[in-house]
């Protein structure tokens, strides 16, 4: 059974397993869910550095998907 005092124990390995699931599973846990961007291309760049907007679900490649749903995986876990 689960208790405060296996805690630590218990992070190190959860932090472990999740980690060997995807690398960056970890991340999605402690910062939140991976926002897929792209480079806005409406508008025009005036001032050097691009404007980055996230990007529709129907424009993710097959790898985006995978790493959009990191937050489900990690629930599930």
């Amino acid at each position: 059974m689960f208790s405060k005092e296996d805690y630590d124990d218990w992070k190190i390995r959860m932090q472990a397993h999740l980690a060997a699931q995807d690398d960056d599973m970890w991340s999605v846990i402690t910062d939140g869910t991976i926002k897929i961007m792209k480079e806005n291309t409406s508008i025009a760049i005036s001032a050097g550095a691009p404007e980055w907007v996230e990007k529709r679900r129907y424009e993710y490649t097959t790898e985006e998907k995978k790493k959009s749903n990191l937050d489900n995986v990690a629930r599930d876990m």
